[in-house]
């Protein structure tokens, strides 16, 4: 069950009734439902340093976990998922007397669930497919996705009808706060991921057991085929071709920095950063010689010793990432506020699993998220500092410090040695001796780290945009990540630039392939989503940065309805706010 472990393993031994900290749902057949996580077939990412090393013990795991009972993380409850959805509707209009924007709305393209209707109230809401995904399996590859841009479109719209009708008639006005349909912030978020989960139950296969069972036996043949093709051998041939460009990259650097080109030798030391990174990604996953001594070895060279960031921070939470993708009481990766919220359950203050901590929506939050479609680019842009500051933090901290009771004990001490070492060369010898003075300093380490944005994009490109739904406990594990993960497409001779974060739904599937077979077994993939009708997402760069903007307006416009219906009842009295 250690392959389970959610941030921190829960206290005492595991026992029957004991499941990691999974929030699940309740399973309601309908034409067209889904749900949650399920196996990592043979492909699960090292823990903490432990080792993964019997496939079949991981897949009884995961079928062993799939019967036991969810225990619920959050407030949110599985009563909460089955209950009355009467005025539930469109999130976007909780608050408003206007009707739900009809699924004509969206553009060309977008498929529609005929007559087909989920909520248990006398209001149900027709359920529109993204125009990006298609239910039978056939990808668009080159169209913009707008259901997030025409519902913020449509939430716009309904404020400014709001406010000229309050104009108007002041006296009379029954504007979008006036017909409340929430009472406090926790209503006002679980009904709109209620919606989100309608939406993608209407979307995706059915989480019938039986129908999810099947999913996961074809998972397993596709396993297999990749197997028998040899795809999980590492092509070391293509390595070397990368660390022909990653010691160019790093002669560039030396030879513009002794030339005096201080700015240029910034971007190729930015530029190398952000090459070498996708290796020590393929470390982390042991994708390069499937042997954890020598690729934690690695991972550590390139990680601590040349990026001065912690390998070891980097598993702990991208595990947990690739293991509740998406989640937000879980997934450490979409754990942003005050700066980012991607998933409406973060409007009522989210504990997090693997933090320990409560991320609180406060008044900080109230200012940024609005703005978050506008901050989005330069944050990515300075990222780069606050991964040192986690890094950091995770080697001092007793997460860390708790590898000392186990075989691997020896990579804590590696790390903050190798760290130290980063520090010394590039904060003492380059930036201190070399430089020659502070204007040169400073304009040095913002071009250096700001040339590594692309990562950073390239990073959270893959799932910000995508469902933060959870459909419940039955939901396969590939099924869930099919749901939460979106690939980029470009030609393949731009894949360097990538890094393999190109093929991130592939990677998700089976994350010990090494990058370089990842296009090989994306026509696997394919082929898959056809077979089982799991919608593919795809797009091309340019439009799944819209698709990501798109879902960040859409928190933003979901975050002014709901400050703006807070004052409406702070001003009134009702719910007790005055």
């Amino acid at each position: 069950m250690q392959a389970y472990r959610i941030g921190r393993k829960l206290p005492g031994p595991w026992v029957a009734h004991a499941q990691p900290p999974i929030r699940g749902g309740v399973f309601r057949r309908t034409e067209v439902t889904v749900s949650p996580p399920s196996p990592l077939d043979g492909n699960c990412s090292d823990v903490d340093g432990e080792d993964c090393e019997d496939d079949e013990a991981l897949l009884r795991a995961e079928e062993s976990s799939a019967e036991e009972p969810c225990s619920s993380s959050s407030s949110d409850t599985d009563d909460s998922l089955t209950e009355d959805s009467t005025g539930v509707s469109d999130v976007l209009s909780e608050c408003s007397a206007l009707p739900t924007p009809p699924s004509a709305a969206w553009s060309s393209g977008v498929q529609t669930a005929d007559d087909t209707f989920v909520g248990t109230g006398s209001r149900s809401t027709p359920i529109a497919l993204p125009p990006f995904l298609t239910a039978s399996g056939v990808h668009s590859v080159n169209r913009r996705s707008l259901g997030s841009a025409q519902l913020s479109q449509f939430a716009r719209k309904t404020r400014k009808q709001a406010q000229a009708q309050a104009k108007a008639d002041p006296i009379n006005d029954t504007n979008t706060v006036d017909a409340v349909a929430f009472s406090t912030v926790d209503d006002f978020a679980d009904r709109s991921n209620q919606h989100e989960v309608e939406r993608d139950s209407l979307t995706y296969p059915s989480v019938d057991p039986a129908r999810q069972q099947a999913i996961i036996q074809r998972y397993r043949a596709m396993h297999q085929r990749i197997h028998d093709a040899g795809w999980y051998d590492c092509p070391y041939g293509d390595y070397a071709k990368e660390m022909a460009r990653y010691t160019t990259l790093f002669v560039l650097f030396l030879a513009t920095l002794h030339l005096g080109w201080y700015v240029t030798s910034a971007v190729f030391l930015g530029l190398f950063w952000h090459q070498i990174m996708f290796t020590a990604h393929d470390a982390g996953h042991r994708a390069i010689t499937h042997n954890f001594v020598i690729d934690t070895l690695i991972g550590l060279f390139i990680a601590d010793f040349c990026c001065g960031l912690s390998i070891g921070w980097w598993k702990s939470s991208h595990n947990v990432h690739h293991l509740v993708t998406n989640q937000a009481e879980h997934d450490p990766d979409i754990q942003n506020v005050p700066l980012f919220a991607t998933s409406p359950l973060f409007f009522k203050s989210l504990r997090s699993s693997y933090y320990d901590f409560t991320f609180v929506w406060d008044a900080v939050a109230d200012v940024m998220v609005p703005f978050q479609k506008y901050t989005y680019y330069p944050i990515m842009g300075i990222a780069r500092f606050n991964l040192y500051l986690l890094s950091w933090l995770h080697v001092l901290s007793a997460k860390s410090s708790a590898l000392g009771r186990s075989t691997a004990w020896w990579i804590r001490p590696a790390e903050m040695a190798a760290m130290s070492a980063y520090w010394f060369l590039f904060g003492y010898c380059l930036l201190w001796r070399t430089l020659p003075d502070w204007t040169t300093r400073v304009v040095f380490v913002l071009v250096s780290h700001i040339i590594t944005m692309p990562l950073h994009v390239q990073i959270t490109l893959s799932h910000w945009g995508m469902s933060t739904s959870d459909l419940g406990e039955t939901e396969s594990f590939p099924q869930r990540q099919l749901r939460t993960t979106m690939d980029v497409d470009c030609p393949a001779w731009l894949d360097f630039i990538h890094g393999g974060l190109q093929f991130q739904a592939v990677h998700h599937l089976f994350p010990r392939v090494p990058r370089h077979n990842l296009r090989k077994v994306q026509a696997l993939v394919r082929e898959f989503c056809d077979d089982t009708g799991i919608p593919y997402a795809i797009l091309n760069f340019v439009d799944g940065n819209r698709r990501v903007l798109g879902r960040l307006q859409e928190m933003s416009d979901q975050v002014n309805m709901m400050v703006q219906c807070q004052k409406h009842m702070a001003a009134t009295g009702e719910s007790g706010l005055h």
